[in-house]
């Protein structure tokens, strides 16, 4: 195995601490669809319990790091140049409806740059992740992005609300911090979306530049309202040429 450092081996232990009670409620929320109130209480519950496990275990091992996340905001700790970002269960909509794609995405950002990255997937139990300068990981094996050069028979992921008159083969899979790391591990070739949170792809920009790809300049103070692009550098131009109007 490679070494990691002691931050990401907390990051490591505090989502597979946290997946425990996401994989026991996202067994639940099977029960609760043919309920008549419906599932997504439960399922907001389901967020916030897990995201609490996620910063009792961080703020255990680094008590003064702050914290970046979807349910609790931001928490402003005496250090205020690392911070912890922090997405529970990125793609909520896929777990109250019962489909088993999302994940947890844990990131550390230092000084303006994320210096590491994890997904969690815990129901396929595939966890990817990455340290600056020391590349990027698919369960303790080396990733790197897609090597294809040509358009043709390139795969892509997108999200919300974006056009799909693009002319390229796309997917919306409901999890953009999956979405990334798939970009990472080649599965995807490419990932563009309009209007996500940061905590939704703090972690996939470091997993994907570990690996090789590129991701298009991001503005790491600004929680809400971006726009990213992810890709191998191989098709890069290109897929930004097909994305012009974007």
């Amino acid at each position: 195995m490679n070494s990691i450092s002691p931050n990401l081996n907390i990051m490591i232990k505090a989502s597979e601490k946290a997946s425990k009670t996401l994989i026991r409620d996202f067994g639940e929320v099977e029960k609760l669809q043919v309920s008549i109130k419906g599932p997504s209480d439960f399922v907001s519950n389901a967020d916030t319990k897990a995201e609490k496990i996620i910063i009792e275990e961080l703020i255990k091992a680094k008590k003064n790091y702050s914290i970046l996340s979807e349910e609790a905001g931001s928490i402003k700790n005496k250090d205020l140049e690392n911070v912890w970002i922090i997405d529970p269960i990125d793609g909520t909509t896929n777990f109250l409806h019962g489909v088993p794609h999302f994940a947890i995405s844990i990131a550390l950002k230092s000084k303006d740059e994320i210096i590491s990255g994890l997904i969690y997937d815990p129901i396929k139990d595939e966890m990817f992740y990455a340290e600056k300068d020391n590349g990027a990981y698919f369960n303790n094996q080396k990733i790197k992005v897609s090597k294809k050069r040509e358009m043709e028979g390139c795969l892509f992921a997108t999200g919300g609300k974006t056009l799909s008159n693009l002319d390229l083969i796309t997917r919306k899979s409901g999890s953009a911090a999956l979405d990334m790391a798939y970009v990472g591990a080649g599965r995807y070739d490419g990932y563009f979306q309009n209007n996500l949170n940061l905590w939704d792809i703090a972690a996939g920009i470091i997993i994907v530049k570990e690996a090789g790809g590129i991701v298009n300049e991001l503005d790491l103070n600004k929680n809400n309202n971006i726009k990213i692009t992810a890709s191998s550098s191989a098709i890069n131009e290109k897929m930004l040429k097909k994305l012009d109007n974007f």
